[in-house]
């Protein structure tokens, strides 16, 4: 059996309170494997627990208790291994202004023990686009531009795992795609990639499986087609020909949505209705129907789904 990519075991993180406020309990016991080879999404609102979850596996921010492995390695037997396996590209733009790409690359490299006749400061600033900055100071760049530079930081050491961090948060959309072009071809390389962000459509996109947690708990875990599927609700969009009436009589659980001239969204349950009831329905009511079609569930709606469920218990 192969090895996971990561591998967490009852893994708690307790912030010591100040100022005579109680402890805080970040991680709760967390038990998670990320396989191999995957684009990995790690999904929760602010404040779940996402970042601490990032930092310990990173090496940045120590344990209170359980074990955590990397490509393998143990973090309090192999701590080195460890680190070296991973590369994180933070949402903070953390840069210093006085190093240029080339030499921030450098930098980086030589934190991680990396060879200069081993080093690809070159070719990865060609990756992300910044070739021809390399000799800029890192203070001229654009903020697009520097998210740029700390993707190529996080490669320096070849690692077999990547984690973005929010990595579009607030860039345009020619940096998105350069982006997921990168991160598709890093991944059909072999690299395992694991992704948070607040795009939830990006995470639909690219992620083979997704993780949600909330609270400090793994809410769920699961292949991202199998969390859509959770979803009962469904929504036929229809064109009509005529008006509608003000008072349409709808199946049980159908809500009407009106989006613009002629065009409806009625939400059902599948469990509930079927969509020829929904067109029986329209139809009893003396609307004529032009076209229609159907839309699934979104990952927003999984999501909003566990977190609201488990915010109320």
């Amino acid at each position: 059996m192969t090895t996971p990519a990561i591998e967490l075991k009852g893994l708690r993180k307790t912030y010591a309170g100040s100022k005579g406020d109680a402890p805080k309990e970040a991680l709760k016991g967390i038990d998670l494997t990320i396989p191999r080879g995957s684009i990995f999404g790690l999904l929760g609102p602010n404040g779940a627990g996402k970042s601490t979850l990032i930092n310990i596996m990173a090496g940045l921010v120590t344990k209170s208790a359980g074990t955590v492995k990397i490509w393998g390695f143990d973090q309090d037997v192999n701590p080195r291994q460890s680190r070296a396996s991973i590369g994180v590209m933070p949402q903070e733009l953390n840069l210093d202004p006085y190093f240029t790409p080339r030499g921030a690359l450098d930098v980086q490299a030589g934190l991680y023990g990396v060879p200069r006749s081993e080093r690809r400061s070159d070719e990865i600033l060609a990756m992300v686009g910044l070739e021809d900055k390399a000799e800029a100071y890192a203070r001229s760049l654009s903020g697009g531009m520097r998210r740029r530079l700390l993707l190529a930081k996080a490669l320096v050491h070849n690692p077999h795992i990547l984690v973005l961090d929010e990595p579009t948060a607030g860039v345009d959309i020619e940096l998105r795609q350069m982006l997921w072009t990168n991160v598709r071809k890093l991944n059909e390389q072999g690299m395992t990639i694991i992704l948070t962000t607040h795009y939830l459509e990006e995470a639909e996109e690219m992620c083979d499986e997704i993780a949600i947690i909330n609270h400090g708990e793994l809410v769920v875990r699961d292949r991202t087609e199998n969390l859509l599927s959770t979803i009962d609700a469904k929504t036929l969009v229809v064109t009509t020909e005529s008006a509608v009436p003000a008072a349409l009589s709808l199946p049980k659980g159908a809500k009407l949505e009106k989006r613009g001239a002629g065009v409806l969204a009625i939400t059902y349950a599948r469990q509930e209705t079927s969509p020829d009831d929904v067109l029986s329905a329209l139809r009893a009511g003396g609307v004529r129907i032009s076209d229609v079609a159907t839309e699934q569930a979104r990952l927003e709606d999984v999501f909003l789904n566990l977190t609201r469920s488990r915010a109320a218990a």
